[in-house]
């Protein structure tokens, strides 16, 4: 690997300061006859690479002023031991990492940059060195725009097809995106697009059409099954069930709260029967503490409510988190657990077309969450008219664009109070002591 860069360099580029481009460094492996992970070690970091020593042809060569930029899809998968030695700060922009190198006062002539499309899986000690801003992938508008002024024009051309023999619906395209393409970025769109333009270019050939029209209702003949059908599970949530809002690969989805009573419940006050709360939905260590922390602050804010009411302390509760084939994790559903607990216990829906999203404290603060850009479309989507968000998100509320947050209301809540008042706006509650 050594020498392979250095002949590249010097070599084929004649040059001391090129780009170097090292492609999906994911992809490493260790193995008997060598590790790559070691030499990349030395040949990033500033530290060394002024005095780099190749052992292939025994020479000393300055790769300071190279610059090296690495991507890769998952970054967890690269070696700790050749991103950790990095003084640099780095930038999410659409799944792409980049890393900017200084050490001290001096700033090398390197500039590396590594591409990454799952953040959280990234190496702790390469975190320790860098700087994270995240910032969000494509909204449907956007994919709209890049569909039409470039990846359809590139697709014609690689199909060999005129515009005037194919014509892909603007609505066609806005089908396609939200019903088969919902990722953040737009290879899974663009291998879409070139699908339907080769079929088309097919049914062109063979079936000697001069002109194909793709429009929603044949656009299954072109892409087949969509990949997602609903946007909502309930049209009315009944007593018991709350939407609430996640993060996903895919950018942001409802995620609905499930509560039922599974067990005759004995309201006796002579009884010393005592409930419990069982949990499904393929539901991960931190979601499954929220849902412990929920259960508790829902028995303690039903107190405000109603004083007399045992309901959550003798109930058996079985709370689910719906589509159990899909892992959920994450600290972000807690109002909408305890939302979900107190509806079932006052056996009365919340209000309507309502989306929330934010942790709960033991105390009843409502943190903040991540993915708010994410979630506030997903709430659009779903046909939502009203999202709940922590306070201390509303500066990120703010930066969204209008074509977002057009006509929808919000509320942010600093505290689960907040929370209840827009859920239940007919049910008073006392002040906390």
């Amino acid at each position: 690997m050594r020498y392979a860069i250095h002949r590249y360099c010097n070599n084929t580029l004649k040059t001391e300061n090129p780009l170097v481009l090292i492609d999906e460094v994911d992809k490493m492996s260790r193995g008997h006859q060598g590790d790559p992970a070691s030499a990349l070690l030395e040949l990033l970091d500033p530290e060394q690479n002024a005095n780099f020593l190749d052992h292939y042809l025994d020479v000393n060569m300055d790769l300071s002023k190279v610059l090296f930029i690495c991507t890769a899809n998952v970054v967890d998968m690269c070696f700790r031991c050749c991103l950790s030695a990095l003084p640099m700060w780095w930038t999410c922009v659409s799944g792409a990492v980049y890393l900017h190198c200084q050490c001290g006062g001096h700033v090398f002539q390197v500039l590396f940059i590594c591409t990454a499309n799952v953040v959280d899986m990234i190496p702790e000690p390469l975190k320790d060195r860098m700087e994270l801003i995240d910032v969000s992938g494509y909204v449907a508008e956007e994919k709209l725009a890049i569909a039409e002024k470039y990846l359809l024009p590139q697709a014609r051309e690689h199909s060999g097809v005129k515009p005037e023999q194919v014509h892909l619906a603007k609505e066609a395209l806005t089908e396609l995106i939200k019903s088969y393409c919902r990722e953040s970025g737009v290879r899974n769109l663009q291998k879409h697009v070139e699908k339907i333009l080769r079929k088309a270019a097919l049914k062109i050939v063979s079936e000697g059409v001069e002109r194909v029209e793709v429009t929603p209702s044949n656009l299954y003949d072109f892409v087949g099954i969509p990949k997602f059908t609903r946007e909502r599970m309930y049209d009315v949530n009944p007593p018991g069930v709350v939407t609430g809002l996640a993060w996903t690969a895919f950018g942001g989805s409802t995620l609905y709260i499930e509560t039922v009573v599974k067990k005759a419940l004995d309201l006796d006050t002579d009884s010393k029967e005592k409930g419990d709360l069982q949990v499904t939905g393929n539901l991960g260590d931190v979601i499954k503490e929220s849902v412990q922390l929920a259960y508790t602050y829902s028995k303690l804010f039903l107190r405000r409510v109603d004083d007399s009411s045992q309901f959550l302390e003798k109930a058996h509760i079985h709370l689910h988190l719906p589509e159990g084939a899909t892992p959920k994790d994450g600290p972000s559903a807690g109002c909408a657990i305890v939302t979900a607990l107190l509806s079932l216990a006052l056996n009365k829906s919340t209000r309507q077309n309502v989306a929330m999203t934010g942790e709960i404290s033991l105390t009843g603060k409502v943190l903040p969450i991540g993915g708010v850009k994410e979630k506030v479309i997903a709430a659009r989507r779903s046909g939502m008219e009203c999202v709940i968000l922590p306070e201390d998100n509303r500066k990120d509320f703010s930066d969204l664009p209008d074509y977002i947050v057009k006509d929808l209301e919000v509320h942010f809540a600093a505290h689960y109070s907040d929370v209840f008042s827009v859920m239940f706006p007919d049910i008073q509650f006392k002040s906390s002591s």
